[in-house]
């Protein structure tokens, strides 16, 4: 037998590293392969936050979900949901104890970094057709260039019609794309800094070259692309000011590597941890606290306007909830714990130099804990406190669920904000709660399935 020695015996019992799921218990990648099955379909029918709002409404309703109403009689175990917009949902599942006992908040994003049509986005220039586009969120703009991208959003005609748009998505669909130099020609720009390797006036989208025969019309091309949208959904010139719509990328989600143990897809961040919310919540039957699921929108911006954090659709609905139930909101806000489930950035051995190793998170070591985020001295933090994050390790640890902590990157690098400034504005204990992502910001971003899976049952533990 091999002696182990004192230093050993005393390493084991004071000092901690994380696990990786993949090494501990492999055979967890089965269930993480057919949870992440359905992952793969919320992302690709929800490209969008209104796709995305609309797709996870179904879900709830085929799960038994019925409208909130601020006069309706709720009892435990009922299950309700309200549609702020058509940007933004809240679910809940009424719990066991007083609303006063405080609620169990999960609160994940669901917009994407993207490209917005500008209100008067068609030109032509040397027998081209364009749009014009302006960035939304964090992008890295030279990544949008030459990739296929679709069409999708809202637009309202003259008359009051809706129009939806999704355009790219299906096999026989047509495509948009930004250009770029080639390298033969491209000295010049090459002497850029990465940042304005490609500029935002010049995330200009290829929509036609081909001219409408007449040649008394002065902007045949562009006229000929406005034909073609006229014949096949009603829409003239005028209505992009009436319109939302977004440029994203038309690839679909996928599995990546030879063991298929990560998925590759745009909008991970961060539906992916709205996804995992949105099941744990619909799986949750009879929950000692109630439960207040909320997918929200415009956290890439800042979460301004009324359907972002920063709004009070949220406190409004929690004022009804707690009307009908007698009690001040208040009361239940100081008793409450939320998880603002949001991505941290996995560390990426390509570029470690950006990263601090010992307080990175990794793929495969399961949801990442973020006490805080912010930039530089915590600028724009929540700032856990030591009593929340104790309650919510502990929650991990008696449920065996894998978990981990991170910071995203080094302290000067750069940084960060989630949503969990607005939660704790509330008077409500919030800490940041998520899935590792490589590339984040990407167009195409990379988490791990076993990543997905165990914050997922991070999610169904915070809602027993």
């Amino acid at each position: 037998m091999t002696k182990i020695s004192e230093g050993k015996k005393l390493e084991k019992e004071l000092a901690f590293s994380f696990k990786n799921i993949a090494k501990e218990e492999p055979e967890k990648l089965k269930d993480a392969i057919k949870f992440c099955e359905g992952y793969k379909e919320f992302l690709n029918k929800g490209k969008t936050e209104r796709e995305c709002a609309s797709y996870t409404e179904k879900l709830l309703k085929d799960a038994g979900y019925k409208p909130f109403e601020p006069d309706m009689s709720l009892s435990a175990g009922d299950k309700v949901y309200y549609v702020n917009r058509g940007k933004g949902i809240i679910a809940s599942t009424i719990g066991k104890k007083a609303l006063t006992e405080g609620v169990r908040f999960n609160i994940a994003h669901i917009d994407s970094p993207r490209l917005d049509l500008k209100p008067n986005p068609m030109y032509e220039k040397e027998e081209i057709a364009y749009l014009k586009t302006h960035y939304y969120g964090g992008i890295r703009k030279y990544q949008w260039a030459t990739i296929p991208l679709s069409m999708h959003g809202v637009v309202y005609l003259k008359n009051g019609e809706k129009v939806e748009l999704s355009i790219g998505e299906k096999e026989s669909d047509t495509r948009f794309v930004i250009t770029d130099l080639l390298p033969h020609l491209s000295a010049k720009q090459n002497e850029r800094p990465l940042k304005d390797g490609i500029k935002g006036e010049e995330l200009n989208i290829v929509i036609g070259s081909v001219p409408y025969a007449d040649d008394d019309v002065k902007n045949a091309y562009k006229l000929m692309a406005l034909k073609l949208m006229n014949e096949e959904y009603g829409i003239t010139e005028s209505d992009f000011m009436r319109a939302e719509i977004e440029m994203v990328p038309s690839v679909k989600a996928t599995d990546i590597g030879f063991d298929r143990s990560m998925i590759g897809a745009y909008g991970q961040d961060d539906r992916v941890c709205a996804y995992t919310a949105v099941m744990a919540e619909i799986k949750t039957k009879s929950p000692e606290h109630t439960t207040v699921t909320v997918l929200t929108d415009k956290e890439e911006i800042g979460s301004e306007g009324n359907t972002g954090m920063a709004s009070e659709f949220l406190h409004h609905y929690m004022e009804d909830l707690c009307d009908i139930f007698g009690v001040k909101v208040r009361n239940v806000y100081r008793r409450s714990t939320c998880l603002s489930s949001d991505v941290n950035a996995a560390y990426d051995p390509t570029f470690s130099d950006v990263f601090e190793p010992a307080n990175a998170s990794f793929i495969n070591h399961g949801p990442v804990i973020t006490k805080y985020t912010g930039a530089r001295g915590k600028s724009g933090s929540n700032d856990a406190s030591a009593e929340t994050m104790a309650a919510v390790i502990k929650i991990m640890d008696d449920n065996k669920v894998y978990w981990q902590i991170g910071e995203l990157g080094k302290v000067d690098e750069g940084g960060g904000g989630t949503i969990a400034l607005f939660m704790g504005n509330k008077d409500v204990d919030t800490v940041d709660v998520g899935v590792p992502v490589l590339a984040m910001h990407a167009p195409f971003e990379i988490t791990s399935k076993l990543d997905v899976f165990y914050t997922y049952k991070a999610f169904r533990a915070f809602y027993k």
